[in-house]
């Protein structure tokens, strides 16, 4: 599958893949991981195990099949995050799409650590918020949430960031024992990745 400006890898649609056990543990759990957690925090935190996890992992970095996360928007930009598996060089990579423009924009990258710019909680919020029926893609609003959240990088994210992290990540299937310590785990890794970053600018922001 094309993604105008974006011709690294063979691509193929990924949404399939949000439905399968492991998904969440594989894309949010490397978030919750840095040196600031005094848990060690693990798949079951949202509701899989490692087994789920293992199993996934293999077809989400296959070297012969990018899977491609569209998150398109309704009047307004969207998003798309790709699973770049070149053989030692693998990574998730961001890309924002624009009404009416003619390829997508890479914004940001994980490589085992968060590289370019972001979006402030209310722009993540408001793409998630906005899915385009018309087009093809993720259209549930919490899963919408999700793949985003690596993007934010807000030095001020309101406190009902925190209530609205833990709804989705109960729909997407997190336990009500734990849907709380992986929402803090998560806020916790994002909001101080953000106070370390004084250059931090939204792309969507015009700065």
């Amino acid at each position: 599958m094309p993604i105008k400006g974006y011709d690294a890898g063979p691509l193929v649609a990924g949404e399939s893949l949000l439905a399968r056990r492991g998904f969440w543990s594989n894309y949010l759990l490397a978030m919750c991981s840095d040196g600031g957690c005094a848990e060690r925090p693990v798949p079951e935190w949202f509701g899989e195990d490692g087994a789920d996890t293992d199993a996934l992992s293999e077809v989400l970095f296959d070297p012969e099949s990018w899977p491609v996360f569209r998150v398109p928007a309704e009047n307004g930009p969207g998003a798309v995050v790709i699973y770049r598996n070149l053989d030692g060089d693998y990574g998730t990579d961001y890309l924002l799409t624009h009404p009416g423009g003619s390829h997508a924009e890479q914004i940001a990258s994980w490589d085992g650590d968060f590289s370019g710019t972001g979006l402030t909680w209310c722009e993540l919020i408001r793409i998630a918020d906005s899915p385009s029926f018309a087009a093809e893609g993720v259209q549930d609003t919490a899963s919408r949430c999700l793949l985003l959240l690596p993007l934010l990088t807000d030095p001020d994210v309101p406190e009902a960031a925190s209530a609205r992290l833990v709804t989705a990540l109960a729909e997407i299937g997190a336990p009500q024992d734990t849907v709380f310590v992986a929402a803090e785990h998560l806020l916790a890794h994002l909001t101080r990745r953000s106070r370390h970053d004084p250059t931090w600018a939204s792309p969507l922001s015009g700065s």
